[in-house]
């Protein structure tokens, strides 16, 4: 095995960063600023994705470079708690921007209450109004907390057509954590291990340093494998850990 070097290990993360913005003051003005970033990349490596909400997600699709996805977030995000009429109307539309990928969030109140059907219905219907497009399922681990409930969650969000499970939002006071992340790692390698699919895993929540990042990298590397250690499979939600990574790529 070909044991890979600091800068090796750099590059794979910025490849795997969603770059994203999802402040209440967003407008095209300052999504272009994130556009740009992206599409000029370091040394030929680009983000995976740039993530922002909804309304400017044909905006952002316009202007990226091909090989970066345009993904926005949705079902009443980042709370969940609308109608689920709602959610799947919203879904629907957003399909129609020409956008990539849905981070979509579980609705944390019927987790806890367990209100189990509840979560699989919207996700199989809202997988249905989409179509083809790549979706995320978040399930804001920092408040299930529980390991029960991240992994029954986890289990229900890929049973009912998740292309990836994703940690958080970033709006809670928790976001991603070893624990979290390794809990979904295993109902995701038990998944592979039954059906041969392979689903992806985003942790996402206040990673911030390469120490955070590349704490994941390997936790996904240990349990899922090196196959998984790519922008197919991994990716990490973040805004400022994408610049600190080319900061400590160029010092390499």
């Amino acid at each position: 095995m070909i044991e890979l070097t600091k800068k090796d290990i750099l590059r794979k993360l910025i490849s795997c960063i969603d770059l994203t913005t999802l402040s209440n003051k967003d407008n095209q003005d300052s999504v272009q600023e994130l556009i740009d970033k992206a599409n000029q990349g370091h040394d030929g490596i680009h983000p995976a994705a740039v993530c922002t909400f909804s309304n400017l997600g044909h905006f952002v699709k316009g202007q990226l470079n091909p090989s970066i996805k345009a993904a926005v977030v949705g079902s009443s995000f980042p709370t969940s708690q609308t109608l689920s009429s709602a959610k799947i109307a919203e879904a629907k539309l957003i399909a129609e921007t020409g956008i990539d990928e849905l981070d979509i969030v579980i609705n944390r109140g019927d987790a806890i209450a367990g209100n189990f059907s509840n979560i699989s219905n919207e996700i199989n219907e809202i997988r249905a109004a989409i179509g083809t497009l790549h979706l995320k399922v978040i399930l804001e681990t920092g408040e299930l907390q529980d390991e029960r409930l991240i992994k029954k969650t986890a289990q229900i969000a890929i049973d009912a057509g998740a292309d990836f499970i994703k940690t958080s939002t970033g709006k809670t006071e928790i976001g991603a954590t070893p624990a979290a992340v390794g809990w979904m790692c295993e109902i995701i390698h038990n998944h592979y291990t039954k059906t041969g699919i392979k689903i992806g895993i985003k942790p996402s929540g206040g990673i911030r340093s390469f120490e955070d990042a590349i704490l994941y990298f390997n936790l996904v590397g240990e349990i899922l494998g090196a196959e998984w250690q790519n922008p197919q499979l991994f990716r990490i939600g973040a805004s400022s850990l994408y610049d600190t990574l080319i900061e400590a790529y160029q010092k390499c």
